[in-house]
């Protein structure tokens, strides 16, 4: 059920849209992505490097807090500090409200299932095999848009805790309650490996922008802090659509933009390859297997080195042997000052965070 939306936001879907969309060559290759519900994904390939543009502007990093949980315990304990925030105007159009979250932020990842605020493993406060943690407890949950009612984020931010709203806004998902408001015309190639998924033609922001911006009054309405895009990616991926590069840069711009608009922080989810040219215009970072494919420098040159901080998975992955190991990367992911942890693949409760 979507909700009306402020005119003054409205007004951005047609003014971006000319502003921000290119047209160039198509770039192809095959991969996967997250979300809920679906099977195990496949890494994408990296693609041919294409030199795209943006104009630099940047929200500064400010401060997320350090809450306080006992780990193991039926519920989750209380956070003791609400998480200030910081920024400045930016070209993405950031105002002074934004929470934006620190550098160093204990955090939690659950998209399988809607969180139980009453058990351990949802709330990050033991391992997956139910084993306490000795590290501290989440200041920070990334929870699904749709599955997440507003006492649950109103009961975290009562503890302390700040929400992230995670979205998909580069594939249409047939299981999500506003399938119906998508047109066929946008609805390309299976998204590999993800039942029910199909990559979308991010060029027609004039028809995205709009169930974009429902969605994400949705994730206002309840309370969310900010936003997690997923699948911004498709250029780089065999979507059945000629996207280019800077299609791919013009749409993840509108989405950055439509999000402070609307009062939330927003990062970038995965796509390194592009963060060099978008990291001014999102506020963090959430990225999946950087150490598996070796591609973590550029988070850390581009987002920690402005002050914008790195959320980072690796999984226990019985499709992956390669980074299942805290051991491999632990170390150099807390000197590059990640927020990182090995979580389970299905994101369906517990982790084992580095720090």
């Amino acid at each position: 059920m979507h909700r009306s939306c402020p005119v003054v936001v409205k007004s951005l879907i047609p003014v971006l849209s000319t502003a921000l969309v290119a047209c160039s060559d198509a770039g192809t290759e095959a991969g996967g992505a997250g979300g809920m519900g679906h099977d195990a994904p496949e890494r994408s390939s990296a693609p041919a490097s294409v030199s795209g543009s943006a104009t630099a502007g940047s929200a500064t990093a400010g401060s997320a807090t350090a809450g306080s949980a006992t780990a193991g315990s039926a519920t989750a304990g209380s956070a003791t500090t609400g998480a200030s925030a910081t920024s400045s105007s930016t070209a993405s159009g950031g105002g002074p409200d934004l929470w934006i979250p620190a550098l160093e932020t204990s955090w939690h990842w659950l998209l399988s299932h809607p969180l139980d605020l009453n058990d351990p493993k949802d709330m990050g406060l033991v391992d997956p095999t139910g084993a306490p943690l000795d590290t501290p407890p989440p200041t920070v949950y990334d929870l699904d848009w749709e599955h997440t009612p507003e006492e649950t984020v109103a009961a975290l931010h009562a503890r302390g805790a700040r929400v992230i709203c995670y979205v998909d806004v580069g594939a249409f998902e047939d299981y999500r309650s506003d399938a119906g408001d998508f047109p066929e015309s946008v609805k390309g190639n299976p998204d590999h490996h993800w039942e029910g998924s199909f990559w979308l033609d991010i060029r027609r922001i004039d028809v995205l922008g709009p169930i974009m911006q429902a969605r994400f009054q949705v994730c206002k309405d309840k309370g969310f802090d900010a936003i997690e895009p997923d699948e911004v990616d498709g250029y780089a991926n065999d979507t059945g659509f000629p996207l280019t590069y800077e299609d791919q840069i013009a749409y993840n711009r509108f989405i950055a933009d439509l999000a402070h608009s609307m009062g939330m922080s927003v990062g970038l989810k995965g796509n390194v390859e592009q963060a060099e040219d978008l990291w001014p215009y999102f506020d963090w970072t959430l990225n999946e297997q950087c150490f598996e494919y070796d591609e973590c420098e550029i988070l850390f040159d581009t987002f920690v080195a402005n002050g914008k901080a790195v959320f980072h998975v690796e999984y226990d992955d019985p499709y992956s042997g390669h980074m299942t190991d805290r051991s491999l990367f632990c170390e150099q992911a807390n000197a590059w000052n990640f927020n990182s942890m090995e979580m389970p693949l299905y994101l369906d409760g517990g982790r084992w965070p580095c720090r």
